[in-house]
């Protein structure tokens, strides 16, 4: 599909969604830490349903998470520091808290540049790994990594649901309020 717009308009509009696709990943982390923050500790390491080691804890769907953000910072942006990796068999609550913070951090510094679209950027492509085509950075990265991270924090609220550790809908329904994300992430506007 072509676009239609001119290269004048094109090129505002292209700058507000990129600051509107930033300002949407960076209240993606809120989301993760919210989760934490009310997760019922009995959940993060129960055995999930099935057969034994046919799928994840929550604990290891958190450092998934993390370690794939990890992945794609050092294949996309090799100039910004990598955290250190989760172990998913022995990361606790805190320590997934704290990690997520700080690879979030480095996504959204990531992505910030990628969407620049400028002649300085240094995000040029979006690497997710070896087994995987190499993407232009751009929207489609982004709509990657935020979805990633959309169908984990699915499983794991579902996980705490099956596993008896239900979060209560006030706790879950807060990532569904993105005008509070906006004010506790500091932003000065509004979904948009």
């Amino acid at each position: 599909m072509r676009s239609r717009m001119s290269a004048s308009a094109s090129s505002g509009s292209e700058t507000e969604l990129a600051t509107v696709l930033v300002e949407t990943y960076s209240v993606n982390d809120l989301m993760n830490q919210h989760l934490l923050a009310h997760l019922d500790p009995r959940a993060w390491r129960a055995a999930p349903p099935g057969k034994a080691g046919s799928g994840r804890t929550i604990a290891a769907l958190f450092a998934h998470l993390h370690n794939c953000r990890l992945v794609w910072i050092r294949n996309s942006a090799p100039h910004l520091k990598c955290p250190v990796a989760l172990d998913p068999d022995r990361c606790t609550m805190r320590q997934a808290a704290a990690a997520h913070k700080k690879s979030a951090a480095q996504c959204l510094r990531m992505l910030s540049d990628a969407l620049t679209g400028g002649p300085d950027r240094r995000v040029t492509k979006f690497n997710r790994g070896s087994w995987v085509p190499v993407w232009p950075a751009g929207g489609a990265m982004f709509a990657y990594m935020f979805s990633h991270e959309a169908h984990h924090r699915g499983q794991i609220l579902m996980l705490a649901h099956q596993f008896g550790y239900r979060i209560p809908p006030p706790v879950w329904g807060r990532i569904w309020q993105w005008n509070w994300l906006w004010k506790q992430v500091g932003l000065e506007t509004r979904p948009r």
